[in-house]
């Protein structure tokens, strides 16, 4: 090798390796003073739904521990997608995270092509709640729980209608999930959102619903509805009489909507972790907790390790589901 090319490549190779640690001392200093600006919270859905309402439980509380500002900042569209892409984009720096859900996260990604990746292009932070459905059945339906249920859907094959709040919703997907391991033909009715839905439950025009609590369970507690089961692992506070699927003759079943923050893609470990003890704090303090559960929120507050396998274990679970039943976007 020519004796100067030699040189030159060794002088390089020298300065290469004394920039890599200058930089990383740069990260490191940088996140070992975070925070030291407001941190632009971003809600990807419209003021008053749930994603709304628990971003805004935890972000009274997380300045208290961050020792910051938490702006709030609903950029809705495109089914979240618009919020979702703006924090995928943000610089990697802790100031600007996201309150993901599972449409965007975890059955999404088997619907259609997203303008990122759920994987690739966040941090998660942590799983900060998650939230049980409820099936439940208008009374003229020969079933006082899910056992008796299935078997009466199974001996009348497509003649079992559930209704939902939308293709491809979390309810949908459930139910074709039951379908598919209950060995049913249950057919799909979707509405644009739940009230009409709920509506023509409590009328009988459709048989059976998945649905949030909040909704439903007033007309369980009245009579007009009848509970079959939860979607959760547990059973909830919100119905504690009620059997969860998973001990109605399906072990593991879990369907439930889910909630968690991240950051994008790069943001420094220091910093993730900062903020996932900061939000796990706010999560435990008595007022929030109480306040998400009187709504039916279960609060996690899991490790951003734990997140980021519970995220690529749902994303595995409903392209299964997707894939057998066949479920579009709209």
């Amino acid at each position: 090798m020519n004796p100067l090319l030699c040189f030159s490549v060794i002088v390089l190779g020298a300065a290469l390796a004394g920039a890599l640690p200058a930089a990383a001392q740069t990260r490191a200093a940088a996140a070992e003073g975070y925070p030291t600006k407001p941190v632009r919270f971003v809600v990807p859905f419209a003021p008053g739904g749930s994603t709304d309402t628990l971003a805004r439980a935890i972000g009274i509380r997380l300045p208290e521990y961050l020792g910051q500002q938490v702006v709030i900042d609903n950029r809705t569209g495109a089914n979240g997608d618009i919020g979702m892409l703006l924090v995928a984009k943000a610089p990697a720096d802790g100031y600007t995270i996201v309150l993901g859900y599972i449409a965007n996260l975890g059955i999404g990604p088997s619907l259609y092509k997203m303008p990122y990746d759920p994987v690739k292009d966040f941090a998660p932070v942590t799983q900060v709640a998650g939230a049980s459905n409820i099936m439940t059945a208008h009374p003229s339906v020969p079933a006082k729980n899910l056992k008796e249920f299935i078997a009466h859907a199974r001996a009348n094959p497509g003649a079992i209608n559930f209704a939902t709040s939308g293709v491809a919703s979390v309810g949908h997907l459930t139910g074709e999930y039951l379908n598919q391991l209950g060995g049913m033909k249950m057919v799909h009715v979707p509405y644009k959102g739940s009230g009409q839905a709920i509506s023509d439950l409590v009328g009988g025009h459709v048989k059976v619903m998945i649905s949030g609590m909040a909704s439903t369970l007033p007309h369980v507690k009245t009579g007009k509805l009848r509970a079959l089961a939860v979607t959760g692992l547990q059973r909830s506070d919100a119905a504690p009489d009620v059997p969860t699927i998973a001990e109605s003759g399906f072990p593991g079943f879990e369907a439930r909507s889910w909630f968690g923050v991240l950051a994008p893609a790069n943001t420094p470990k220091p910093v993730v972790t900062r903020l996932h003890a900061d939000i796990v704090k706010a999560l435990q303090q008595p007022d929030v907790k109480q306040r998400l559960t009187a709504i039916g929120f279960d609060v996690v507050g899991s490790t951003p390790e734990a997140f980021a396998a519970y995220i690529k274990s749902e994303i595995q679970k409903w392209a299964k589901v997707v894939k057998a039943s066949g479920a579009k976007a709209e």
